[in-house]
Formats: structure tokens, sequence, C-alpha cells
């Protein structure tokens, strides 16, 4: 879980370098680096424990010249953080660096190799084994770079994104892929190199995303060049991004986090554009009529996704079964991959991910389909490796999310389920058309619903000063709000570090309820809804135990009112849209008990935004 940048071209590459690598700081940050072939020649490596700030501060004297480099930012898998362990990773002689993001799986086996041949490490990471791995090939058989590559990965048990200078070839990079991210740039006699398209949006719009076991030759003055592994060559259609150099600036707000959560407005209306019709009578999604018939015929449906995006799954298994009428199974891909699962060719299976790069998650598509079922993705990140591995699927189009804790990008995972459910509930006709347009009015007017919550957003955070002291949260839902109290409380453990739970209401007597005291906040989501009474009962037993109550009502509530320490109104809503509307008020009282905390709200620690290791 790291990004890469790299350049080749005419301009000066180190602040092309250093820019790109604070758009990737999402992806990692415990510790960054750079290498640069500079204007004497010199392969010249500079790398800093902490962000990316620290490194400009370790490089501010240092020769920074060159129209060559990568560059590399953090996030620890083998070796603690330390400059040490920072990437770019010189090879023995220093005539290679080489920066990666993934894990080799093997590279204890090829370290102990290499050792015996005299190789010695400075590092405790497996990519510094890859480099000198590299570079015993490339001496042994006096061969060309490509061609060590090559030969090297061959040897490699894992997932790789890799960028390779050479000082002997200063005019080239060398970059390769497998199952993890990797993006070049065309520019105007010049190249770029990155994890996603966020850093070379400023640069060009032209790009070719590479695909698993294929290698990038990037050479100054020359065209681009594609091979695999066995040394084929291979076409690429070049592509176009859609990317607002806007999105990926804080425009204002204090901290992206708070910017992305007041955009989930707009957001939904983006999701929702050319989906719904004007008339608000119809919804259509080009999947399913292009796969009508495969979908219809599902037997069940098996959603697979981690942390948020499986929690928009629960929403999402509720939103199927309730309106089409077939059994849906929902499963953390961490554990789905491992478990030995049934599959078959009549499974349809839903594979949601913001990045669409989730190593989990991919790999749960690619088993699902080695067993014939057909694939479904929910995604954010247009011509990201998850949609390229389905057979069809959705864009929730939200924009690029760079908060780490995922906010906006749930809200749309959310609403692009609630399409997919009415649309095929209404092909199967197991839907009363009556509910189906109340619904399809009704998600119209959620982006308005949802600017109204906005506007609590200053009693929001006043309330939330009253939290800081506190050690533990419980969060209750029932129905529709209980993936929506699993969510919340994993927003407030994500970016404050106070330990949270979420649970549904009814099972809190099962176990929770031994927690409650007067110095345990309790989020309840009390909403009006048919389990309106069950969740009123379950607030009274945390009363009678003198617990916290934080309630989320409807507008207007009179009964919750007078029993809760704190109520916060929310407009009436159906109630499976409730989530869309539930779900914001908990994202801010995250953020600003984070806030009151002190913590770093859009960059947490241990966290990073896409998760592309096990």
């Amino acid at each position: 879980m790291c990004g890469i940048v790299g350049y080749i071209g005419k301009k000066d590459a180190y602040p092309i370098l250093i820019k790109g690598l604070k758009r990737l700081e999402y992806r990692g940050y415990d510790s960054a680096g750079v290498a640069l072939i500079s204007d004497k020649q010199a392969l010249n490596v500079y790398k800093a424990k902490g962000k990316v700030s620290e490194l400009e501060a370790f490089v501010a004297e240092k020769d920074i010249s060159g129209t060559t480099g990568i560059a590399h930012t953090r996030w620890a898998t083998h070796g603690e953080p330390c400059s040490i362990n920072a990437h770019p990773h010189y090879s023995s002689s220093e005539r290679l660096a080489l920066i990666h993001n993934g894990i080799i799986e093997n590279y204890a086996v090829l370290k102990e190799k290499l050792q015996s041949k005299g190789y010695t490490f400075k590092s405790s990471t497996d990519t510094e084994v890859l480099v000198q791995l590299i570079e015993y090939i490339q001496n042994k058989q006096s061969i060309d770079l490509l061609t060590a590559v090559q030969l090297a990965l061959r040897e490699v048990i894992g997932a790789y994104a890799i960028a390779v200078l050479d000082h002997n070839n200063p005019d080239c990079i060398i970059a390769a892929r497998k199952s993890s991210p990797l993006v070049v740039g065309i520019g105007e006699d010049e190249f770029f190199l990155a994890s996603d398209a966020t850093p070379i949006v400023e640069y060009t719009d032209k790009v070719i995303y590479l695909d698993d076991e294929e290698i990038a030759v990037i050479r100054r003055g020359e065209p681009l060049k594609i091979v695999t592994l066995p040394n084929m060559e291979c076409e690429h259609e070049i592509q176009t991004v859609a990317l607002n150099l806007g999105q990926l600036e804080k425009g204002g707000y204090p901290h992206f986090m708070l910017k992305e959560i007041f955009e989930q407005p707009d957001c939904i209306c983006d999701c929702m554009r050319g989906r719904i019709n004007v008339e608000g009578t119809n919804v259509v999604l080009s999947a399913v009529i292009d796969y009508k018939e495969r979908l219809l015929a599902a037997k069940r449906f098996i959603i697979v996704a981690c942390g948020t995006s499986w929690h928009a799954g629960l929403i999402g298994k509720q939103l199927i079964e309730t309106f089409c009428r077939i059994p849906v199974e929902v499963e953390y891909a961490s554990e789905f991959r491992y478990r030995d699962p049934v599959i078959d060719s009549n499974d349809v299976v839903i594979a949601i991910s913001q990045s669409g790069e989730t190593a989990d998650t991919l790999a749960a598509v690619e088993l699902a389909k080695s067993h014939g079922a057909f694939i479904y993705g929910i995604c954010n990140s247009v011509g990201s490796s998850i949609p390229r591995a389905t057979h069809t699927g959705s864009y929730i189009h939200v924009g690029p999310e760079i908060g780490v804790a995922s906010t906006k990008a749930f809200t749309g995972q959310v609403t692009v389920l609630t399409m997919l459910a009415l649309t095929l509930a209404r092909a199967k006709k197991s839907i009363d058309e009556e509910r189906f347009l109340a619904i399809v009015k009704e998600l119209e007017h959620i982006p308005d619903k949802m600017k109204e919550v906005l506007q609590l957003n200053n009693s929001i955070a006043e309330l939330s000063k009253m939290f800081t002291y506190a050690h533990n949260f419980i969060y209750l839902g029932r129905g529709f709000a209980y993936p929506v109290a699993l969510e919340g409380a994993l927003k407030l453990k994500e970016i404050s570090y106070i330990h949270a739970e979420g649970y549904p209401a009814a099972e809190m007597k099962h176990g929770p309820i031994a927690l409650i005291d007067t110095e345990m906040p309790v989020v309840v989501i009390a909403t009006r809804n048919d389990l309106y009474e069950k969740v009123l009962s379950n607030i009274q037993e945390i009363k009678a135990r003198k617990g916290k109550v934080i309630a989320l009502v409807t507008k207007g509530d009179e009964v919750i009112s007078r029993i809760a320490d704190t109520c916060i109104e929310l407009p009436e809503t159906i109630e499976c849209l409730d989530p869309l509307i539930t779900t914001m008020p908990l994202q801010l009282l995250a953020y600003h008990v984070a806030v009151c905390k002190g913590m770093d709200v859009d960059q947490p620690r241990n966290l990073a935004k896409s998760v592309t290791v096990e």
C-alpha cells in the first residue's frame, strides 16, 4: 500500500515527483524517498522517515537536478518505518535504484540465495531483495536491464508494481506490475508513472493502464513500449482520464475528509445522473440492460468487500432481498478467498471497492470467475483492476476520495446498490409499481435532505467536545440502521482512535449491556420506521443503567427526545433510504471528535487508502 511516481522528459523531475508524492500520500505516509539521475549523471537516492514534508526538508541542500526520476511514499509491510527501510532501494553497487508497491512472498528464500553469493543487505525489506536479484542476474548473464527484470520477476512470488532506474542507462525507466496498480501518463516528449492517475492529471489526461505481468519500457525520445514477461510486445489503447484538478485540492476546507462529507449531496446527484430519468419514473443501469438475462437468472448473489465497502454490502443485501426476493450473502473478501467457498455458475458475485485495487477483493473476484460465477463490480476509480476483471458493473462516480476514512464512497456505493436492486426488481416484477415509483421519487430528494443534515455541522462540532474523554463507544441500530451503526463505529475508530463497536440494538442485551455505565456513550439510530418501538425499548434499557444516549431521530420526534441525553434530528425519508441520511451525522461526529483530540484526520496512523496487499 504505497504510492509510486516517476517522470522522464525535459522538465526538472524533482518538483513533479514531490507534488506527485503529496497527491499519493493517502496511499502511505510513514516514509518517503526519491531517486534522480542528476545533470552530472549521478544516481542520487534521498530518503526520510515520516511524511513527504520530511523528505523535502532532508533534500533542501542536496543535488536535486535531473530530468529522470522515481519516487515513493510508503506504508510499511516488511520492516519498520525508518529511512533505511524507505524506498528507493539501491542495489549493492548503487548502479540500480528500485521502488516497489506490493509484497514479495518468497523474499526470504531469494535473500538467502543472494547472501550465499556474497550479497549483503542494509534494510529488512522484501524490496531490497528484488533490486539485488535484478543486479545479480544482470551481472551474471551480462544482459540489459529489461531482460534482467523479466528474468528476476519470473522468480518472484507475490504482488508488485515496480519502477527501476539504471545509472548506466539514464534515459530509461523500466516499470512492471502484477496485482498492484500502475499507470503510465503520456505527454509531449515526456512520460509519467504513478500508482493511480491523481499525480498525472495536472500534466496529461492520456494514460495507459498496465495489465498483470506487463513491463513498460519508458525511453526518452522514443514511443512507449510494453512487453510481457516472456518478452512478447503488446498493444494498449490510450485512455482519457476525466479528473478535475480541483477535486484533488482541499478547496478551503481544513481537511479532505470534511470536504468529502460536504460533497456528498452533489456526489449523489452525479451518481444518479443519467440513471434516473427526468420524470423520476425509471432507473436505468446499462449493465443490467446488457446482461439482463444473466442477472435475472441468478439463484444467489454473493457480495464480497472489505471495510466500509462491506458495510455498504450489508445494506445491499437487505435491498436486493427485500425488492428482488433473491438470497444474498455478504462476505469479507479476505475470508471468502481462503475458505473454499461453494460457488457455481448460477451465482452472481458483486465486488465492491472504492479504489478498485483492493487485493483481497480482487483475489475473490478471480476465485469466483474460476468457478464460473458472473461478476458485477461496483467501484469508484475508472480503469482500476477490479472493473477490468469483472464481466460488467457500475461506477459510483463520486470523484476522487483522498481522506483515508471513506465517506462519499460509502454513500455512493449504497446509492448504486439501491438503483441496482430497484432495476432488477422491476425487471423481475417482484416490486409493486407504486412502491417502486415512491422510492425512485424519494431517491431524487435525498441530495436536498443531505444538505439539511450538513446544516447540523456546527451543532455536532459542539456536541463532539463532550466526548473527547471517552475511551469506548457503542453504536446501535436495527434493520437498515445496523450496517450504519457498524460504519459509524468504524469511522470513530479510524480517525479518533477511540474504541467503538457497532451492534444490532436487540443484541445489546446478549453481552454489550454489561459495558453500560455513566461513562459509556451510546449512539442509537432511532429514526421513525417499523422498528421504532423496538429501538425505543433498547434505549430505555440503556437509560435504566445510566448510559449516555446520543440518538439520531426523525425531525419532530417527541418520544425519544424526552429520554435520550442528546438528539440529532434528521429529515424523514423512506426506511430503505435511511442509511444515506443517517450515515452523515455519524461521519461528522467522528470527524469533530478526532479534530478535538488533535488527530491527523486525513491520514490516521497505520491506515492507507488503497489496500493493495493482504
